[in-house]
């Protein structure tokens, strides 16, 4: 396989691949060096590549592996645990209100949801991968997967609309 075909095949799915690996790792600084180290490994591995049916579900579920990989190692200690949304305190408590959007109050939420829970909201919901696909970089049955998709979705709804009639996060 030549450069050319292995970017073909590669690089339509690299912002999927960035985006699972930040919500499971939260700092942009350690996506883009995951990212980077899985498509070091996808092309040291491209003639394996041209033998597999989704290319897609195998990046994500390398990527899966190896955040996982650096959480539990001793790197983990070194991550930031706080996005690094831009947060001005000079900013009138108005021009706050105002700037915080649902999607930044779900974001938080789904912090707080188990690491399968996030994982697949983020492919299901955020990626729109279909279930079949997301067994396949879970290792899980889809019917497992819609259980599990449909307890965070209730949890996430119930924490938003405390969140909405009490201000309540």
């Amino acid at each position: 396989m030549n450069q050319t075909e292995f970017l073909n095949k590669v690089l339509p799915f690299k912002d999927k691949v960035f985006r699972l690996a930040k919500r499971l790792l939260v700092s942009s600084d350690e996506a883009e060096d995951a990212t980077q180290e899985l498509y070091f490994k996808l092309w040291k591995n491209k003639e394996k590549i041209k033998t597999y049916d989704n290319v897609e579900a195998y990046a994500m579920r390398m990527t899966k592996n190896y955040c996982l990989d650096q959480l539990k190692s001793k790197r983990a200690s070194n991550l930031t645990l706080i996005h690094s949304n831009y947060k001005d305190e000079n900013v009138e408590l108005q021009n706050k209100i105002e700037a915080e959007d649902s999607t930044s109050i779900i974001e938080k939420m789904m912090e707080s949801l188990p690491e399968k829970q996030r994982m697949i909201i983020q492919l299901r919901d955020i990626e729109n991968y279909e279930y079949h696909e997301i067994g396949k970089v879970l290792n899980m049955e889809p019917t497992a997967i819609r259980v599990a998709l449909s307890r965070a979705r209730k949890a996430l709804r119930e924490k938003f609309l405390k969140h909405q009639n009490y201000g309540i996060s």
